[in-house]
C-alpha cells in the first residue's frame, strides 16, 4: 500500500476530518438559529437573504483557500486520498447541481410523472439519473480508478495512444461541459439576484465570485472539501421545506412515507378543474389568441402595418377620454415590442401561437399528475401517435441520462481522487446513499407544491395574491406570470404560469413558512449549482491546458506551470461561461439534459468497447466518436427553434419518430457503437501499429479487471 493510501486510511486522518465537518455542521445549524431570532425579532427581509448568500459563500471561500495548492497531483485529483464517504457526499453535491436541486421538482410538478408527447416527464430523470450511477459502479468507476488516471482523456491516452482519440475526447469535455456549467451559472444568477434584490447578471457576477473563490486557488483538492459542506447545506435546505410542508398537509414531516394520500385529492382537484365553467372560459380565451396569432403568420408584413396602426389608434383614443398615464403607458410599450424585422415577428408570433395553444389545454396544459402517458393506445390515430410519442420520449431520456452519467468527465474524475479501487466501489455506494436521501423526496415535494396551488392560490381572488407572486413576477415573467384572462377577479389554474425553475425556490414562500426558510432553500440551490460548477469549470481548464496538450507539448514544462496555466483557462472559461448564461438561452433542466446526451455520445461507446474489447483500435474509436457526436449535435442544430424559425421551417418537422432533440443522444450512441465495431473490423489493426497500452496501467495489474 502506498504512503498517500496510508495516511488516508489511517485513524487520525479520518478524525479530523469527523472533527472538522462537525465543527461546519454546529456552525452551520447555529447560523440558521440565529437567522431565525433575527428575524422573529423585526431582522428585515431585505437583510436576510444577502446575510445567508454571504456567509455560505465565504465559508465555502476560505475553505478553498485552506486548500490552495500547486501540486498536479494535489491540483487534479486531490492527492487521491479522499476516504470513500466524503468522496461519495462530494460527489453527491457535485451531482446534484442546479438542475436537481432547483429544477427535477419542478419539472415534476408541470410534467406529471411522464409527462406529455413534447414533455418526457420528470419521473424520467430520477430513473436515468439513478440508473446511471448503477452503470458507472459496475462498468467504469472502478475500471478507471486501476489505471490511475487524472482525467477523462488520459483514459482514451492510454486506451488507444496517439494525438487524436485523446483530442477529440478533451474536446468533447469542453462541449458538454460547457454546456452544463452554463446551466450552472444561470442558477447561480437566478439563486443571487432574488437572494439580494439586484439584477440577474450582477446576480451571476456575484456569484461567479463564490465559483472562483471555491475552485481557483486549489483544484481538485479545494473543491472535494467545498462539496462536502455544500452537500450538507443542499440537504438541509431540500428536506426542511418538504417536511414542513408534509408535516403541514398530512401531519407527518416525513415526507417520503406520506405525500401518497394527496395523489387522489390531487386527482379529485383536476377532474373538477377540467369541466369548471370559468377554466373553461379561459381555455376559450386563449383559443381566441392562438387564432389571433395564427391569422398574423398569414401575412406578416401586413399584419406589423395593422397592429401599429390599431395600437397608435388605441393611444389617441385612449388620451381622449383622459385614461391615466399606466394604462397609456402599458399601450405604448406594447406599441415598442412591435418587432420591426418580418422575421423577427415571425419567429415572435409562432412561439406565442404555440403557448396560447398549449395553455388552451385542459389544467393550463398540465398533463394530469398520475397519468401514464398522454394519449390513449385505443383512442384512434391521433391519440395512438401521442401515446407513442410519449412512451418514447420518456425511454429515450432515460436512455441518455444513464449512459450520459457513465460518461461525464467531471463526474468520473471524482472518482479518481479515492486511495484505491475498493474505496472506489464504497465511493460510488456512498454516492448513491446521499444522492437518494434527496431524490426519494423529490416526486414528494412536487406532489405537495401542486396540491398547496390547487387548494390555496387557485380560486384566490387577485387582490388577496401574496406578495412574492409579483415579486417573482417581476424579476422574470418566464418564471411566474398570472393575469385575469375572463376578468372575474378570480385566479384560475389556466391564467398562472409557473416556470419549472421557480417551484423549489418558492416552496417556503408558498407553504407559509418563516423567510429564513426560504433563504435556507436559496443558500441551498446555490451551493449545488456553486458545487457543480466548480468541477466542471476544473474539467474544462484541464481539458484546454493539459489534455490538449499532454507531456507538456507547446506548453509549461513544470507541473506546477501547467497548474498555474490551468488556473488561468478556469477564470477566462468562468467568465465566457457568465456571458453565455447572461442570455438565458434555455431553462437549467434542458441544457443540463442536452449535456448528457453529448456526453453520452461522445464518451460511452468508446470507454465501453475499449475496456470490453482487445481489438478495437485507434481509428475504430477516432471514427465512432466522430460519428456518435456528430450525429447528436445535427439533431439538435436541426431541431433547434431559432434554426427552424430563420428558415421557416415545421418546429416539429424535423423531429425523428417524435423524439425531442434535448434525447438525440438516443440515435448517437447506437451510431458510435456501430461505426467503432465496423471499422474494427474493416480496418486492419496492423496499419494502426501497436494498439497502445501503457505501462502504467500494465503495471497496476493487482487491481486490473478482465478486459483492462
Amino acid at each position: 500500500m502506498s504512503q498517500s493510501v496510508e495516511v488516508a486510511m489511517s485513524s487520525a486522518y479520518r478524525w479530523r476530518l469527523h472533527r472538522n465537518v462537525l465543527i461546519y455542521v454546529v456552525f452551520l445549524l447555529s447560523l440558521i438559529g440565529v437567522m431565525a431570532w433575527a428575524e422573529r425579532s423585526g431582522l428585515s427581509r431585505n437583510l436576510i437573504g444577502p446575510i445567508f448568500l454571504f456567509s455560505t459563500v465565504m465559508i465555502y471561500a476560505l475553505i478553498g483557500i485552506a486548500g490552495r495548492t500547486t501540486n498536479e497531483d494535489e491540483y487534479y485529483v486531490a492527492g487521491r486520498r479522499i476516504p470513500a464517504m466524503y468522496n461519495g457526499m462530494a460527489t453527491a453535491a457535485d451531482w446534484m447541481s442546479a438542475a436537481s436541486f432547483i429544477s427535477l421538482a419542478g419539472a415534476l410538478y408541470l410534467q406529471g410523472f411522464s409527462g406529455s408527447g413534447n414533455q418526457p416527464g420528470g419521473l424520467a430523470y430520477v430513473i436515468g439519473w439513478t440508473g446511471g450511477f448503477c452503470l458507472v459502479a459496475f462498468l467504469i468507476a472502478p475500471q478507471l480508478r486501476a489505471m490511475r488516471l487524472y482525467t477523462l482523456p488520459d483514459y482514451f491516452d492510454q486506451r488507444y495512444g496517439g494525438r487524436w482519440p485523446r483530442v477529440i475526447a478533451a474536446l468533447a469535455s469542453v462541449l458538454c461541459s460547457f454546456t452544463y456549467v452554463v446551466a450552472q451559472i444561470y442558477g447561480i444568477g437566478l439563486i443571487a439576484s432574488r437572494l439580494t434584490g439586484v439584477q440577474f447578471e450582477i446576480g451571476i457576477l456575484l456569484g461567479l465570485g463564490g465559483v472562483l473563490l471555491c475552485s481557483f486557488l486549489g483544484g481538485m483538492r479545494a473543491i472535494t472539501w467545498t462539496q462536502v459542506a455544500q452537500y450538507i447545506m443542499l440537504l438541509l435546505a431540500f428536506l426542511i421545506p418538504v417536511s414542513w410542508l408534509s408535516y403541514k398537509q398530512l401531519g407527518n414531516p416525513v415526507a417520503t412515507w406520506a405525500y401518497g394520500a394527496q395523489l387522489s385529492a390531487i386527482a379529485s382537484i383536476e377532474k373538477r378543474l377540467m369541466d369548471d365553467p370559468a377554466e373553461l372560459e379561459v381555455r376559450r380565451e386563449y383559443a381566441q389568441r392562438a387564432k389571433l396569432f395564427a391569422s398574423r403568420l398569414q401575412d406578416v408584413d401586413a399584419a406589423m402595418v395593422e397592429l401599429r396602426q390599431d395600437l397608435e389608434e388605441k393611444i389617441r383614443l385612449l388620451k381622449a377620454q383622459g385614461a391615466d398615464f399606466a394604462t397609456i403607458a402599458q399601450v405604448r410599450r406594447e406599441l415598442l415590442a412591435v418587432p420591426n424585422d418580418p422575421s423577427a415577428a415571425r419567429e415572435l408570433w409562432t412561439r406565442a401561437m404555440h403557448d396560447n395553444l398549449e395553455r388552451a389545454r385542459p389544467l393550463g396544459g398540465m398533463p394530469p399528475h398520475t397519468q401514464a402517458f398522454t394519449g390513449e393506445p385505443g383512442g384512434g390515430l391521433a391519440q395512438e401517435k401521442l401515446f407513442s410519442e410519449s412512451r418514447l420520449n420518456f425511454l429515450a431520456l432515460v436512455f441518455c441520462l444513464m449512459i450520459g452519467t457513465a460518461g461525464l468527465p467531471h463526474l468520473l474524475t471524482r472518482f479518481y481522487t479515492s486511495p484505491s479501487v475498493a474505496e472506489t466501489r464504497s465511493s460510488v455506494a456512498w454516492s448513491l446513499f446521499f444522492i437518494g436521501l434527496i431524490y426519494l423526496s423529490v416526486p414528494a415535494l412536487a406532489v405537495l407544491v401542486k396540491f398547496e396551488v390547487l387548494n390555496t392560490l387557485v380560486g384566490s381572488s387577485f387582490a388577496d395574491l401574496p406578495s412574492w407572486m409579483a415579486q417573482w413576477a417581476r424579476l422574470d415573467s418566464a418564471l411566474l406570470s398570472f393575469s385575469d384572462v375572463n376578468g372575474d377577479g378570480v385566479l384560475q389554474l389556466g391564467e398562472l404560469k409557473l416556470g419549472a425553475d421557480m417551484i423549489m425556490l418558492a416552496t417556503p414562500e408558498l407553504g407559509g413558512m418563516p423567510f429564513v426558510v426560504s433563504g435556507l432553500v436559496a443558500a441551498g440551490g446555490l451551493a449545488a449549482a456553486l458545487s457543480t460548477a466548480d468541477g466542471l469549470l476544473l474539467t474544462i481548464s484541464n481539458a484546454l491546458v493539459r489534455d490538449m496538450r499532454p507531456n507538456g507539448v507547446n506548453g509549461p514544462k513544470s507541473s506546477e506551470g501547467r497548474v498555474i496555466l490551468s488556473k488561468f483557462a478556469l477564470l477566462a472559461v468562468a467568465m465566457l461561461a457568465a456571458v453565455v448564461a447572461a442570455f438565458k438561452p434555455a431553462e437549467i433542466l434542458a441544457l443540463v439534459s442536452a449535456s448528457f446526451s453529448l456526453a453520452a455520445s461522445a464518451f460511452f461507446p468508446g470507454m465501453v468497447l475499449g475496456m470490453a474489447w482487445q481489438r478495437v483500435h485507434r481509428a475504430a474509436v477516432v471514427l465512432g466518436m466522430l460519428s456518435g457526436l456528430g450525429v447528436t449535435i445535427f439533431y439538435m442544430v436541426v431541431n433547434a427553434p431559432g434554426i427552424r424559425h430563420f428558415w421557416e421551417l415545421d418546429p416539429y418537422g424535423g423531429l425523428w419518430w417524435g423524439i425531442q432533440p434535448l434525447s438525440a443522444g438516443v440515435f448517437g450512441v447506437p451510431v458510435g457503437f456501430a461505426v467503432m465495431v465496423l471499422a474494427t473490423w474493416l480496418i486492419p489493426e496492423h496499419l494502426m501499429g501497436r494498439n497502445p497500452r501503457s505501462q502504467a496501467s500494465q503495471a497496476d495489474s493487482s487491481n486490473h479487471y478482465p478486459g483492462l
